[in-house]
């Protein structure tokens, strides 16, 4: 695409849509100083996520990575206890076990959905076994009934990272619900986005607790420089919760919009050889964080050629994770070595996803779709 003067336009693969009202709420915290870690929004923002996702505590940070991190030391890891997750995923996943002296065990995903296998997880239980962390991939959730047996079963707690899944649902019921301790993200170019931030949504009032200590330094309320634990400045501020306020309200036209994109892609690519697009499962409503395509393996050795062609026509992609277990500072650390997860290397090799953010246009979007069968047909 080009604009009036013929220059080439790229298109973003994700970029943040505030409105009028968001940018209200941040100029009202900057001319009236509330612009740090304290500020009505703050709250305001963790009630009405906890609210939409049915949870009764929000504890408001500074991203998700961080959210993470407090999940993990949640856990009260001994040294050795484990934690089942899946192979693809992020970093701060695996990161929020090792940090606090515990060993992810991983689990495949599965080639359809791309989630995490849940069958595979009864087979990893050990006596060692503390918690099942689930992840719930690009807008789609996990199959959580088995999950929740297992846990119900077994005594495991469950982290759920919901990073990706503002406003998906599982049975009707809202990812963020599932877990004893939940994740989300709010970085620029998720659903919600507060630039940076994040959250935990947590059902337990002393865990609760603990994360609100853990983010702010563990000051005492009755001697705020007396520590008994050690913390971290992990606060959100009032500016970051002030844009986040309007959109929780707003979330289910987010949704409606992430849905329609979709769903255009999907009429625009049906019947595209050698394209795999990320179906929704009946049980489940997709809220496509990212329009994910996989790339047949008959392409080439990975989708690095097409991400290419892509991007000299002015179309911005993303690679998918590469999976915990092919990670080298995991294997500097005695972990995953020799272990294979076959779905999950897929996908870290001929996964990428294409524009899909708020912003995109419908001519934008046929643009990006007919480029691309050109740039597959081409080779």
């Amino acid at each position: 695409m080009q604009d009036d003067y013929g220059n080439a336009l790229m298109i973003p693969v994700a970029e943040p849509c505030l409105d009028s009202e968001d940018i209200a709420r941040a100029e009202d915290c900057l001319k009236t100083g509330w612009i740090s870690s304290a500020g009505k929004y703050i709250e305001e923002f963790e009630k009405g996520w906890a609210a939409y996702c049915q949870m009764p505590h929000g504890v408001a940070v500074c991203n998700g990575s961080v959210a993470l991190d407090i999940a993990g030391r949640l856990l009260n890891l001994s040294p050795g206890d484990e934690v089942i997750l899946p192979s693809f995923t992020i970093i701060p996943c695996a990161q929020a076990i090792t940090a606090y002296g515990g060993v992810p065990v991983l689990v495949d995903s599965e080639a359809g959905s791309w989630q995490m296998d849940v069958s595979q997880i009864e087979s990893k239980i050990t006596s060692r076994t503390k918690a099942i962390m689930v992840v719930h991939m690009y807008g789609h959730p996990v199959d959580m009934d088995p999950v929740l047996e297992i846990c119900r079963k077994r005594k495991l707690l469950l982290i759920e990272d919901a990073a990706e899944v503002h406003g998906s649902l599982y049975k009707g019921r809202p990812c963020g619900s599932f877990g004893d301790i939940v994740t989300f993200s709010f970085y620029a170019n998720k659903l919600i986005t507060t630039g940076e931030g994040g959250m935990l949504l947590l059902k337990n009032n002393d865990l609760a607790a603990r994360a609100r200590s853990y983010r702010n330094l563990c000051f005492q309320p009755a001697r705020r420089f007396l520590h008994d634990e050690l913390g971290a400045n992990y606060r959100i501020t009032n500016v970051q919760a002030a844009l986040g306020v309007g959109q929780v309200h707003r979330i289910e036209d987010i949704v409606k919009k992430k849905r329609y994109i979709a769903h255009r892609y999907n009429e625009l690519l049906a019947g595209v050889p050698d394209i795999e697009i990320h179906k929704e499962q009946p049980w489940a409503r997709h809220v496509h964080w990212v329009y994910g395509l996989v790339l047949s393996e008959k392409r080439g050795t990975d989708c690095k050629w097409l991400m290419k062609m892509l991007l000299e026509k002015g179309i911005e992609t993303r690679p998918f994770f590469l999976g915990m277990h092919e990670q080298p500072v995991f294997h500097k650390m005695g972990l995953f070595k020799g272990e294979r997860y076959p779905v999950a290397e897929r996908l870290a090799r001929f996964g990428f996803y294409i524009p899909s953010g708020l912003t995109i246009t419908d001519q934008q979007i046929d643009f990006v779709a007919t480029t691309l069968k050109e740039c597959l047909a081409s080779r």
